[in-house]
């Protein structure tokens, strides 16, 4: 009795412990190994946009890639409001352009697992960050969802500093939109893989820790928890929910 109440303590303590794989099932969530995170900073009125756009469609669809679209808002000023645009989004942007020690912000961007960068109309340069970025040895912390309310990160040799993690969803569909001002007048800009919403869930030090996740602001967004250096570092754990 003494056994069984002192476990059901534990079990109190560290919900956490309830979700972790074992036996077999203990290997790494990404045995698979982790997708590369690709990131593209677009806007609806960037006149070098759209092709960029389209080309990342293609490379959402790769197996390995986990591509994810953001509009930024500093094209605004020529007469469109990018109708995806959210403040964070440049935010992150920025802080990107300060650890790669740009001069300045622009688009199309292309940054790959937070570690390099390319103009999004270069794809051959970007193809070879991606495979790069493939090849490269990474031990990463599993990531597991316990359904759509907690994700559980695990241990890992974690950076100095620690890492944020940043809870991501995003639209998995083609997105058109029909610019009617600016740069893009009259045209239809197509985005794929749209993020909708981005939240810092907190920080990670290496040990295993539970974190909650608010419910979505809409529906048919998937869910991705990225766990990554501070302001904008490395990506060292990207876990995609199921469904």
């Amino acid at each position: 009795m003494r056994k069984a109440a002192l476990l059901s303590l534990i079990l109190l303590a560290c919900p956490a412990a309830l979700a972790w794989p074992t036996g077999a099932s203990a290997a790494r969530a990404g045995a698979g190994k982790a997708p590369v995170l690709v990131e593209l900073f677009t806007a609806q009125g960037c006149g070098k946009c759209k092709d960029a756009n389209a080309y990342f469609g293609k490379l959402a669809d790769r197996p390995g890639v986990l591509g994810l679209t953001y509009s930024v808002d500093y094209w605004d000023y020529l007469g469109w409001a990018d109708t995806f645009a959210r403040p964070e989004f440049a935010e992150r942007q920025k802080a990107y352009v300060a650890r790669l020690k740009l001069r300045e912000p622009y688009t199309p961007q292309v940054v790959v697992d937070g570690r390099d960068e390319a103009q999004g109309l270069k794809t051959t340069e970007v193809d070879k960050l991606v495979r790069a970025a493939a090849a490269a040895p990474r031990d990463p912390p599993e990531i597991h969802f316990v359904g759509n309310r907690r994700v559980d990160v695990g241990s890992a040799r974690a950076p100095k500093g620690g890492a944020d993690v940043w809870l991501i969803r995003y639209d998995p569909r083609a997105v058109e939109v029909a610019v009617k001002a600016g740069d893009n007048r009259g045209e239809t800009v197509v985005e794929r893989n749209v993020v909708r919403e981005m939240t810092r869930l907190g920080a990670w030090k290496g040990k295993p820790q539970a974190f909650r996740l608010p419910p979505p602001e809409e529906e048919g967004l998937k869910t991705v928890v990225v766990l990554q250096g501070p302001k904008g570092g490395r990506v060292l754990a990207v876990g995609q929910a199921k469904g």
